[in-house]
Parts: C-alpha cells; structure tokens; sequence
C-alpha cells in the first residue's frame, strides 16, 4: 500500500517549502524540493530605482544575511563606476563580514542544526538539557549582532553602508570593549569546533562540484574569481555565460545550475574545500584537531565547517581591529554612468551574485540576484535521491528525520526563507 509522512511544521528551515519523495518497487522514484512561498519580485522592484538605493532595498531580501545583500548590491555598482575601495574601508567591510558570519553560523549551529544531532525538537528542549551550550551559542550570536550594529548602525538591516564605502566610520576607541568580547568569542568558536567534531554523522559523501569564490591572499568575502574544484575559474562577469536559471514545474523558486555540468555546490563546505590555505593558523589547527581534512565532502559535517568559519571570523575581526586606523573618509565619492556592473560576495550560505545595468540618469534599468539557495537547489535534490536511495530500508520515521537533517545541513534560506517544510514519502 502507498504510505505517506507529513511533517507540517519544521521550524529550523527558512521560508515556505515541501519535499515530496516517491518510492516504487523498493527503489526511489522522484525526489522534489517544492518551494512554494509567493515570490516577491526583488528584481522587478528595483528597475526605475536609483542606484544607492539598491543596496538598502536589496538588503530586506533576509533578514539574517542583510550584509551579503548590501554588499553585493554596491560592490555591483561600484564595479559599473569603475571604482575601487581599499584601505581601512575595505578592512570594514570584512569586519562587518566577520560579524555577519559569525551571527548567522551561530545561529545555524546552535539553534537550528545541532538539536538533529542531540535528539530534540528544538532548541529550546535542547536546552533545559544543555543549557550552558545553548548560552554559548547565544552569546556568540550576540557577539556577531554588535559587530554589525557597531559598522552599520543597526543589528538588522543596517543602515550604514553606502556606494563607495559607509555614511559614518567608527573611532579606534569604539572597538576596545568589542575587542575584548571577541577574545571571548574566539575562545568559544574552538569550543565549538570541538563540541562539533564529537557528533555522530551519518556516512555519506558525494562527489559535488564545489563553487566559491577565490581570493589570492584572503579567505573570501567580497572579492575574488569564481572558481570549482572541476576546472571552473572566471571572473564574476563572466557568471552568466557559465551559469542559468532555470524554471522547475514543482518550485517558485529558480533553480540555477552550471551550463556545463548542471547540479553544483555552493556555501561553507564548498569555500572550505577551495580555500582551506587561506584560513588562519588557528582555523586549520582546529581543523586537523577535528579529524577534518582540507577536503570534506560529507555534507552533514558542515556543522564542523561553519564552526571553523566562526572560529576564523573571530581570529579575522581581531586583526582587523588591531589594525585598523581611522580614514580620512567615509566614503569615496561616486560618479554614476551608463553600465552594466557586476560582483558576487560570499554569504554565510554561499555566492552571492549580482547584477547591475545603469542609466546615464544612474536609474536601475534591470537587476539580477542569484542567492545561494538557489543554486544549492537541484543538489540537495541529488543528495536526497542518494541519500533515501541508500538508506530505503530505515523506518520511515527515521528515514524522515534524517532526509530532514540532510536539508538543513544546507541552512537553506527559502524566502532568501523557512517556517516549515512538509515531508510526502510515498512507498508503492
């Protein structure tokens, strides 16, 4: 007899969303990642807009990684002005990177992957169990939200940013109590790390085509080529003639796939495996200690990774600060034109891509976002083909569970994304 499971609310994935599995004569049949969440027409809203207002409005696509949105959006437009900002307001912008990242992987460590692991509906039963765990993860959280409330005026859709560099910049002596919290936090990373490496993780590696950006000198944020661990290596304005969108009949969201090879991978597993060299000392040492080698292709382990990347986000927001002197400026003066420009950063989920034409006027004539969910689509979909393919045999329930915790191991942003996700599997 056919069997169905539903799971009606899944409150550790972002957006709106169903994952349909059919199984015929003990073999899976059909695997479909269904977002059905509206679409909200960001492109759309932006044409007729003028270009500094891309980058605040592009910013309310997530409410979690508004950094990536706003850095994308003015390093696309500083890129169609031909200009480049370097020095110390460059230095900021990884700064507000480092707490970006370090906010949003808490979050998905803590919150919304690590009670798969240990056993609990969420993490809140986690913790009367756990409780000084869950404090940590929390406290570090914290810790990311007042980098990004320091350099952008406010924790959530900040403000501060502009084309060119920021509206305000902050005193050497604004960071000396922020300094001496991210000693605590790096503290609390490694722990993480170690905390993570001592999870139980289910056996399956897969061989992804890894995209990331890739910067000579620097574990990646805002700049860098495109590049794969399959050959792939190009500039960011070269993504469209490499990479399509493409409609799907079970999804309002689009799936984007590599022209050449289609289903590809990106996020912190993929900027792991391609810029492992880049790391600080620490992050590595952590690594090693960890049992991880400088390639990783299990994806249930990118817990471990995403605790790495907080441990080296921490470790970067020092240097930066320890460095960092007062510019002369705030922001480089900018002189809109007629041009089409282009940059991809790297969110806590993965590359982010954006897209740019400008009128003589500096009007919006047409945008293109691609956000990493998007492209990780068809390969989570590949991941549960294989994934329910080899373990068809567990009971359902856990089968459930697990194809579950193989979708948030992605920390998929649906919206850029999920209140629930509802779970058909079907046996005939």
């Amino acid at each position: 007899m056919p069997k169905s499971i539903k799971v009606d609310v899944l409150a550790r994935v972002e957006g709106e969303g169903a994952l349909y599995l059919n199984f015929k004569d003990g073999k899976v049949a059909d695997v479909q990642l269904s977002i059905y969440e509206p679409p909200r027409f960001f492109e759309a809203l932006l044409r007729g807009r003028r270009f500094d207002e891309a980058h605040d409005i592009t910013s309310r696509i997530c409410g979690i990684c508004p950094i990536a949105y706003q850095m994308s959006a003015v390093h696309a437009m500083e890129d169609a002005f031909g200009v480049k900002v370097e020095g110390q307001l460059r230095a900021l912008r990884r700064l507000l990177y480092c707490g970006e990242w370090i906010e949003s992987h808490a979050l998905h460590v803590y919150m919304l992957h690590a009670p798969d692991f240990l056993g609990y509906h969420g993490a809140i039963e986690m913790a009367k169990d756990h409780p000084a765990i869950v404090e940590r993860g929390l406290q570090l959280k914290k810790i990311g939200n007042e980098i990004v409330e320091l350099l952008g005026g406010r924790a959530v859709h900040p403000v501060n940013v502009c084309v060119g560099g920021f509206y305000k910049v902050p005193h050497k002596r604004d960071f000396q109590h922020l300094a001496e919290r991210l000693k605590w936090a790096r503290d609390a990373a490694l722990e993480t790390v170690r905390w993570t490496a001592s999870l139980a993780f289910p056996e399956f590696e897969q061989d992804y085509e890894f995209v990331a950006l890739r910067h000579e000198n620097e574990y990646p944020f805002n700049e860098g080529r495109l590049i794969s661990n399959k050959g792939l290596d190009i500039a960011v304005r070269e993504f469209d003639d490499h990479f399509a969108e493409q409609h799907v009949a079970h999804s309002n969201a689009l799936h984007c796939v590599m022209k050449e090879r289609g289903a590809y991978f990106t996020g912190p597993l993929a900027r792991y495996n391609l810029n492992f060299d880049q790391l600080s000392p620490l992050a590595q040492a952590a690594a090693r200690e960890a049992g991880l080698p400088p390639t990783c292709h299990n994806i249930f382990q990118s817990i471990i990774i995403r605790s790495i990347e907080t441990l080296y986000d921490c470790d970067e927001a020092l240097r930066i600060i320890d460095e960092y002197e007062m510019p002369d400026v705030p922001a480089i003066e900018i002189q809109p034109r007629a041009a089409t420009g282009y940059a991809a950063t790297e969110a806590p989920r993965g590359t982010l891509y954006h897209r740019y034409s400008i009128d003589e006027a500096g009007l919006i004539t047409d945008a293109k976002i691609v956000p990493p969910t998007s492209q990780n689509q068809k390969t989570i979909e590949n991941d549960l083909w294989h994934f329910a393919a080899r373990y068809i045999n567990l009971p359902d329930a856990e089968l459930q569970h697990q194809c579950e915790q193989a979708v948030r191991s992605y920390d998929p942003c649906i919206s850029c994304a999920t209140h629930f996700l509802r779970l058909n599997v079907e046996r005939t």
